[in-house]
C-alpha cells in the first residue's frame, strides 16, 4: 500500500492517491470527514482553520460504499482558491505581473532557501505553497482510509498531546484506548491531563501575545496490533523504523522516539527490557511495555507508544533576520499568516501517518486482495499465536 499526494497552499485542492488497498472493504466520505475536521481544531490555531472547511470527494476507487482494489483518489477543495487565481492560477502572466508577485525573502525555518537552491526557483511562492503544513491534510485523508481498515480488524489508534512548551501532562497507564480516544476528544489542547492542558493552553495565549510560537511532545497509542507484525530480517522492513521515518517526515518535527525512548540511555538493562509473561487466555506478552510495543523490528502484541517531538513554527509575528537573494541585504522576514501552537492538530497528523505504515505492514504480510479473506488470515494468526 503506498499514496502520493499533490497540491498546494492556496492551490484549487489537495489530492490523494492511495493505492494498494483490499476490494471489499467498507468505506465512507464519513469515515475519512471525521479525521480532517479534527485536523483542523485545537487551541492555537490561525485564521486559516476558519477559512477552510476540509471535506473531502471520493472521486475513484469507491462504489457504493465498498473498495474496488483499485486506487481510491481523493480531493479536497481549497475554498480560500478563488482569493488566489491570479497567484497561483495555472495559466500564463505577463513578466510584469510575475515580477509584482515574486518572493525574494526567505524565512528562516522553513523550506524556502533550500527548496529555491534545489530546484534553481528565484520566486520562492514556488517552493512556500508545497511546503506548508497545508499539505498534512492530503496525509490524514490518506491515513484516515489506514485507519478504517485498522479499526475494522480490531487495531485501534489515537494520538494526543504529551507536551507543550516543558509543560508536561501526567502519565495515565492505567487508560484504556476508549478513555484516551474520548479524553482527548474532549481537551481543546488534546491533553489527557486536564491541568497541564489548562496551562498548556494559557502558555498558547501567552506565545500569541508575545507574537512567538511553541513547541511541543505528541503521542500516539495503538491497541490491537498481534505479535510479530514486521520484520528482523531487513533493515528496511522493521516496522518501528517505518514508523520513526515518517512521523520524521511531518511538518516541524525533529524527533522521534518508543516507549521510554531516550529515557533508555540513562536506565540499567534491567530497566529497560519488558520481561515476557504467558498465561492461557491470553497467549504471551510482556509485564512492562517501556519498549514501546516492538523489539527486533517487530510488534510484540502490546500497546505501540511512539512520540514524536514538534519543533515552534519558524512563522513568527516578531520576525527573525534573514537575506533577500536577489539584492542580499538583510531584512526581517516576513509576516505570513499562521498559529503560535499547532501541536494538538500535529498530534493527529502525527496518528495518521503512523496508522498508514501499520496499516501497510499489515497488509504485506497477509492476504490483501479482499478484505473480507485478509480479516479471516488476521483472526487466524491472533488464535495461532496465543496457543504457540
Amino acid at each position: 500500500m503506498r499514496y502520493l499526494t499533490a497540491g498546494e497552499s492556496h492551490g484549487k485542492q489537495q489530492t490523494t492517491i492511495v493505492e494498494g488497498l483490499p476490494a471489499r472493504m467498507p468505506l465512507s466520505t464519513d469515515d475519512i470527514n471525521q479525521s480532517l475536521l479534527r485536523r483542523q481544531k485545537g487551541h492555537g490555531r490561525g485564521k486559516r482553520m476558519q477559512i477552510e472547511k476540509d471535506l473531502v470527494d471520493i472521486v475513484g476507487g469507491v462504489r457504493h460504499g465498498y473498495t474496488l482494489g483499485s486506487p481510491i483518489a481523493l480531493v479536497v477543495h481549497n475554498d480560500d482558491f478563488k482569493h488566489w487565481l491570479d497567484v497561483m492560477g495555472e495559466d500564463p502572466v505577463s513578466e510584469d505581473q510575475k515580477i509584482r508577485r515574486v518572493v525574494t525573502r526567505p524565512r528562516p525555518g522553513h523550506a524556502d532557501l533550500n527548496g529555491a537552491l534545489k530546484y534553481g526557483h528565484r520566486d520562492m511562492r514556488n517552493i512556500l505553497e508545497r511546503s506548508s503544513a497545508r499539505e498534512t491534510t492530503a496525509r490524514v485523508a490518506a491515513g484516515a482510509v489506514a485507519k478504517t481498515l485498522l479499526k475494522q480488524l480490531d487495531i485501534q489508534v489515537i494520538g494526543y498531546v504529551k507536551e507543550i512548551a516543558g509543560i508536561k501532562a501526567e502519565e495515565r497507564p492505567d487508560l484504556s484506548i476508549d478513555e484516551r480516544i474520548k479524553i482527548s476528544e474532549a481537551s481543546p489542547v488534546r491533553s489527557l491531563d486536564e491541568e497541564a492542558g489548562k496551562k498548556m493552553m494559557n502558555a498558547i495565549d501567552e506565545a500569541k501575545k508575545e507574537g512567538d510560537s511553541i513547541g511541543g511532545v505528541c503521542e500516539v497509542y495503538i491497541e490491537g496490533m498481534p505479535a510479530g507484525v514486521g520484520s528482523y530480517v531487513h533493515y528496511d522492513r522493521k516496522l518501528d523504523g517505518r514508523i520513526a521515518g515518517a512521523v520524521q517526515s511531518i511538518n516541524a518535527f525533529k524527533g522521534v522516539e518508543f516507549g521510554i525512548g531516550f529515557e533508555a540511555a540513562r536506565k540499567n538493562g534491567s530497566q529497560v527490557h519488558d520481561e515476557i509473561a504467558w498465561t492461557k487466555e491470553d497467549g504471551y506478552y510482556r509485564k512492562t511495555n517501556r519498549l514501546g510495543g516492538f523489539e527486533g523490528g517487530m510488534t510484540t502484541g502490546m500497546p505501540v507508544v511512539v512520540k514524536g517531538v514538534m519543533k515552534p513554527i519558524p512563522t513568527l509575528y516578531k520576525p527573525l533576520q534573514s537575506v533577500d537573494i536577489e539584492s542580499k541585504e538583510p531584512f526581517n522576514a516576513s509576516i505570513e499568516r499562521s498559529d503560535s501552537c499547532a501541536v494538538p492538530a500535529a498530534s493527529v497528523v502525527m496518528e495518521h501517518v503512523v496508522a498508514f505504515e501499520v496499516a501497510k505492514a499489515v497488509l504485506e504480510q497477509f492476504p490483501n486482495d479482499q478484505f473480507p479473506k485478509l480479516k479471516e488470515a488476521i483472526d487466524q494468526y491472533r488464535e495461532e499465536i496465543r496457543c504457540f
